[in-house]
């Protein structure tokens, strides 16, 4: 989640000691990986789907050292490269779906129809937020740009749903569609981004 070089650094230090141990135990970075994936969407679909929001976002956050943990473990053992960020980014996908789907199953059990479509949207918008940078990079341009990205996104809705889950209203829906709207204008930015550049290199052959 922490997808900031400054932020990863700062806790770098509380990660190195059990990011050791595991390696000691013969335990992979993918396996963490893997792990943690699997915990928080277990968390999201068990808990949050049900409306137990400060218990599933408890344990997703839990889960989430695993997201740290793994790369602070594949420097150290040496193996940092291509496939552990293609893995530890494509998990990302995974439990960011479970989380905005949880919600919107939420949402739609409890007849919360504009919810549901809040939450829909803001899955779709993180999804493709997601898929422009990669297309971007596959034609040789970059898409680092926009007004929310993945831990901004994830952040925000876990705090949005536990101040839910101990009682504040309206803060859930104000949230999510403010991700939904955000995630659009993302999205469009990053698209008017590698048009751009894609329009000066074809004219600056």
């Amino acid at each position: 989640m922490l997808n900031n070089p400054k932020a990863r650094r700062a806790v770098s230090g509380l990660l190195d000691p059990p990011a050791r141990l595991l390696l000691r135990l013969h335990i992979s970075p993918d396996a963490v990986t893997l792990v943690g994936t699997l915990g928080a969407v277990l968390c999201a679909v068990l808990f949050i789907a049900r409306g137990s929001f400060v218990v599933g976002v408890l344990g997703i956050m839990i889960f989430a050292i695993a997201d740290l943990l793994d790369g602070t473990m594949a420097r150290m053992k040496g193996t940092s490269g291509p496939w552990g960020n293609f893995l530890d980014a494509s998990l990302d996908r995974v439990a960011d779906g479970a989380i905005f789907g949880s919600v919107a199953f939420w949402a739609a059990s409890s007849g919360q129809m504009w919810l549901t479509a809040g939450a829909l949207i803001a899955l779709v918008a993180g999804q493709v937020t997601s898929y422009t940078k990669a297309r971007a990079e596959a034609v040789g341009a970059d898409a680092n740009v926009g007004l929310v990205e993945r831990a901004e996104r994830v952040m925000a809705i876990l705090a949005a749903l536990f101040l839910a889950g101990v009682g504040v209203p309206w803060v859930l829906g104000i949230v999510v569609w403010a991700l939904a709207a955000l995630g659009i204008l993302t999205v469009i930015q990053r698209v008017m981004h590698v048009r751009k550049q894609l329009k000066l290199r074809a004219e600056n052959p």
